[in-house]
This record gives C-alpha cells, structure tokens and sequence, in this order.
C-alpha cells in the first residue's frame, strides 16, 4: 500500500497532524514510539489551552485517546514502533485536480524491520532536553529542578530561583521567571552569554537579576525538594553555595532527528530546516513540525499549532497543486 502522508511522531505535534488528516480523508499511517513528548514527564502542566491544569501522563493519555477515535479507513496506527530511517523509494507521476506532476514516493522503515511507503512524510519526533550533570540533579527532579519556566514557573512565585544556562532561552526564561519570583540569578559556564546583546542587557537591567559567570554546577542541595546548589568558580576554583527553592535548566536540547539526517536538511545544533509559513523542508514531499525543527519558541500549543499548519500544506499539495 502506498500511503498518501505517514505521520512520524506522538507529540503535541504528530497527534495534532493525525487528527486532522483523518478529517481531511487523507490515507494516513502515524507511527509512534510513545505518547506525549517531552510533557509526559511533567507532574502538573498549566499552560496547555482547555486545561487549567493537567499531569504529563493525563495530556498523553488524551493525546492518544483522540488519535485513537479517529483511527479508521483514512488512518492507521503504529504505536511502539520507532522508525530508523527515511529512504527515497521511487519517482511516480501524481494526478491532481488539475494537472499531473512528477513527484516521489518515500520509504519508511522502522527498528522492528516493516517497511512503508507513502508520498508525503511529516517528521514530529520533538526533542530531549539536555540534562543537567551534577551531582543529586536527578534526584530532585520536578521537586525544585525542572526544564520549562512556562510549565512551572509561577509554582515558585514568590520565591528565590535559579536559571541554568546562558543563551536566549535561559535569558528569556529569567524573564518570564522575574515577572512572580523574588529574586532570579542566572548561572552560567562561560565568560560569555550566548544571547543576543540587547536581550541579556534588557534583562539583566532588572534588579532581581542577577547573573554569575564561568562557572562548573557541582551539586543540588535538597532531601525532599530543592535546598540550593553548589557551583565552583571556574577562575579561583573557589566554591560556594546558593540558597534557592527552584532551579530551571536550560543547557540545551538534542532534536529526535538522527533518523532523517540523509533525507533533509539540519542545521548546526541538528534541528530540521524548515520553511516557517508552512512547514515544508528543503526535501520536496517532507514536512516536519514541532520540536524537531528550528522554530524559534518550543512549547506544546505551538508545536500542536505548527503542525495544523504543516497538514493543511500538505493536504493543498496532494490534492490542488
């Protein structure tokens, strides 16, 4: 069988997209290796439009139960399957509405050995964040240490935290984290922020910032929850340590994308290129959406958003174009 659209991913993102495509009629294989994304690991997420207030697991569960209800004719579901590579299969000839156009027909094949093939892809795999390496940071996990300042962020209102990490998405997380904390102070390896100027002069210019530089994270303090950290001046060799009751990790993300690094393009730090207005990247007949690609902001509405986008492109591209 010869799939109009796989769908690679069960994310905000891929769950989204299948969704859709099955009200669009589209013939429609999903594959995933588990549900959720990144959020699946969140105790309580606030910011998720139509919830209040939802756990990981429960934003999972929904996810799949509304893929699920719409599994049928137009859409097949591959759970727990995790794809290995993305193959140029063929050229075939596509009638449209209007004209024939000459087009290619991709191949998916996954760790447990089955092939598919189909004409267009989107990619929806997300990413990991980098985890934080010091000493007692696993521990104290969602119990004061967490990676999403828009996640859990106003959980610390009031209180006095830290932000690991000096590029835009440590800066604009202190930002965000300044606006209902007493104090936030940022934390970083190097002599030299990695954010733009006129974002770390905005926000260091408020006077509960603060930003401390060059330095090595040794150990999280804490028994039930977040106590502090200890961190090493990298200069004097110096320790010493912070009291805080939350600290937020931004050291990074790695993009689930090792899987399609012959078949589209990456940039530096191994996001998917992608056309912003559309999703479509520099591969004619492969789209990607969410946290895999290089968007600018990474949350889950966006991702969801992103991937509506990318669905309604490729729907128009099969059927109009």
């Amino acid at each position: 069988m010869i799939y109009d659209l796989i769908i690679i991913g069960g994310g905000p993102a891929g769950t989204a997209a299948a969704v859709y495509a099955s009200r669009k009629r589209l013939n429609t294989l999903f594959i995933t290796s588990e549900w959720g994304g990144q959020s699946v690991v969140s105790e309580k997420i606030y910011n998720w439009i139509g919830s209040v207030a939802i756990s990981g697991n429960e934003l999972a569960e929904n996810f799949k139960n509304h893929v699920l209800a719409n599994k049928g004719d137009c859409l097949e579901v591959k759970e727990g399957e995790k794809v290995n590579s993305i193959a140029v299969a063929e050229a075939l000839l596509l009638q449209t509405s209007k004209s024939k156009a000459s087009a290619t027909l991709f191949s998916v094949k996954t760790e447990s050995g089955q092939e598919f093939e189909s004409k267009t892809i989107l990619i929806a795999t997300g990413s990991a964040r980098r985890k934080l390496e010091a000493k007692n940071a696993d521990a104290l996990e969602h119990k004061g240490l967490t990676y999403c300042a828009s996640c859990d962020g106003p959980l610390f209102s009031g209180m006095d935290v830290t932000v690991i990490g000096g590029g835009n998405a440590g800066f604009e997380s202190a930002a965000q984290l300044l606006a209902y904390c007493s104090s936030v102070t940022l934390l970083h390896r190097s002599d030299t922020f990695r954010a733009d100027e006129i974002t770390v002069e905005k926000v260091l210019k408020n006077p509960k910032m603060k930003a401390i530089k060059n330095v090595d994270i040794l150990e999280i303090k804490g028994e039930k929850f977040v106590e502090g950290l200890v961190y090493k001046n990298k200069n004097t060799g110096e320790e010493k340590e912070l009291k805080v009751s939350g600290i937020f990790v931004e050291v990074g993300q790695i993009p689930n994308t090792t899987f399609a690094k012959d078949i589209v393009k990456l940039d530096e730090l191994g996001r998917i290129k992608i056309e912003h207005t559309t999703g479509k990247t520099e591969t004619p007949g492969i789209w990607a959406a969410g946290d895999c690609t290089n968007v600018l902001y990474h949350q889950n509405n966006i991702a969801a958003g992103d991937a509506v986008r990318a669905l309604e492109d490729i729907y128009l591209t099969i059927h109009t174009r």
